[in-house]
């Protein structure tokens, strides 16, 4: 029996994972790392208060054998430039290596499509950032997931997102050969994906918004 880690549990996919983990009979145990109160009853469940300007203090904490991160921001959300590059870069890559020092096995990490550590732009770049430093670190195994836009029911509204999306709805028909990857997903395949990666010998670490549709077929 294992020991899942999850970072991002209240976000679009993280809440599906924490589903899927519960249901699932490899693991024993659900370390749900959160910065305030939330109310998720299960015994397989142990909710830890994060501090996340000070990971260090929680380093005894993030030990198990697969760890989930699904933590993202937007613009809106967190305004302030150094904010963001805290949340959308430094966070991930120090949990990644925090995860490696304690021998963690495996790292699962909710990318973006078009990531890219030399992009103009800081979200893809610090995505593409985030998975340079988790291929790095020699993880015995590791899933970039890189969803095109993420279908769901998400608590905050993105109006840019929600056009985005009703458009590459529309055009899904006609996104054949390599546009395939901008097909948009709904967050719990993502989420059912990134467990039976976790769980099989699946021999590919990166994956597009298509493959990982592929995954769970």
């Amino acid at each position: 029996m294992k020991t899942a880690l999850v970072f991002g549990s209240s976000g679009l996919v993280g809440g599906h994972l924490v589903n899927e983990l519960i249901m699932n009979s490899n693991y024993s145990k659900i370390k749900i790392f959160v910065r305030s109160k939330i109310e998720l009853i299960n015994p397989k469940i142990e909710i830890i208060d994060t501090n996340f300007n000070d990971l260090e203090k929680h380093r005894n904490d993030i030990t198990g054998e697969d760890c989930f991160f699904c933590i993202g921001t937007t613009r809106k959300n967190s305004p302030n430039k150094n904010e963001y590059e805290r949340i959308e870069l430094n966070i991930p890559r120090q949990i990644a290596q925090i995860a490696k020092s304690n021998s963690i096995k495996s790292f699962f990490f909710v990318s973006s499509g078009y990531a890219d550590p030399k992009s103009s732009g800081d979200y893809l770049k610090f995505k593409g950032l985030v998975e340079q430093e988790i291929k790095n670190q020699n993880f015995d195994k590791i899933g970039i997931m890189r969803p095109s836009f993420l279908l769901g029911n998400r608590k905050e509204k993105r109006i840019g997102e929600k056009f985005g999306i009703i458009l590459f709805q529309l055009l899904t028909p006609i996104l054949v050969g390599p546009l395939r990857k901008m097909r948009p997903i709904r967050a719990e395949i993502v989420a059912k994906a990134m467990v039976k990666l976790a769980n099989e010998n699946i021999n590919q670490s990166i994956f597009e918004s298509n493959e990982i549709a592929e995954l769970v077929r």
